[in-house]
């Protein structure tokens, strides 16, 4: 079984347009939201639609930090396989299935993500899309809003994500990648241009760019932390 966890904070138009679309996923998983205190309509979003979900869905309140909010998701997690979804990244219908499929036919699989698309249909969107791939394939570079996901004996060999409050999917990605050899599952998970769409596309790469930079020559996360605004749709 697959356990799909989604950090959440104040999600409550995302995480029902996640569920929604996870209702038609097929697939043996479960949906872990894990909630970082969420001030807004999130958790009414879930509750309400609990009764009548298709797969195991729980409501998991925790501190506000996305890393731990993860690291708890994956504690209650019942699945050997644990799978990291934003809650604007949409899984595409054959996104569970094809999934297992991959580990099954390659038991040499640590983890991996998912062929990464943005929903905006503009020349920026086709642009940032190609940009993700090319960077999976040519460096082995992807982040959170790929999807993320790791066998769950490996995650606890790895330790799981580092509690630092940005550029934790980075750090782990790095350190799953030189745990054995990882895959990016050929199904696609749709994610939201909300970002660049409120604070402008040359804000945003020159954010990305900057962020990049310096943390990969050393500079501490929690200084980098203000350079990142998080967006809420």
């Amino acid at each position: 079984m697959v356990s799909v966890i989604i950090p959440t904070y104040n999600e409550e138009v995302a995480i029902a347009a996640n569920l929604d679309r996870l209702r038609s996923v097929r697939g043996d998983f479960e949906v872990i939201v894990a909630d970082g205190r969420s001030t807004d309509r999130t958790r009414e979003q879930v509750e309400t639609r609990q009764p009548t979900f298709p797969h195991p869905l729980l409501w998991l309140p925790t501190e506000r930090h996305r890393a731990r909010q993860l690291n708890r998701g994956a504690e209650i997690a019942r699945g050997n396989t644990l799978l990291f979804l934003h809650a604007d990244g949409l899984l595409a219908v054959d996104g569970i299935e094809a999934l297992q499929a991959a580990l099954d036919d390659r038991k040499e699989v640590v983890g991996g993500n998912f062929d990464l698309r943005f929903d905006d249909e503009s020349a920026w969107g086709r642009l940032f899309t190609w940009i993700n791939r090319r960077r999976r394939r040519a460096f082995g570079i992807y982040y959170g809003d790929s999807a993320i996901f790791v066998r769950r004996a490996v995650f606890d060999r790895l330790g799981g994500f580092r509690p630092i409050p940005i550029m934790d999917d980075y750090e782990f990605v790095r350190r799953l990648e030189r745990s054995g050899r990882t895959l990016c599952v050929p199904s696609v998970v749709t994610v939201s241009s909300r970002r660049w769409r409120q604070r402008g596309v040359l804000r945003t790469i020159w954010t990305w760019f900057a962020i990049q930079s310096l943390y990969s020559v050393g500079v501490e996360p929690r200084r980098l932390e203000r350079w990142y605004r998080a967006v809420r749709g």
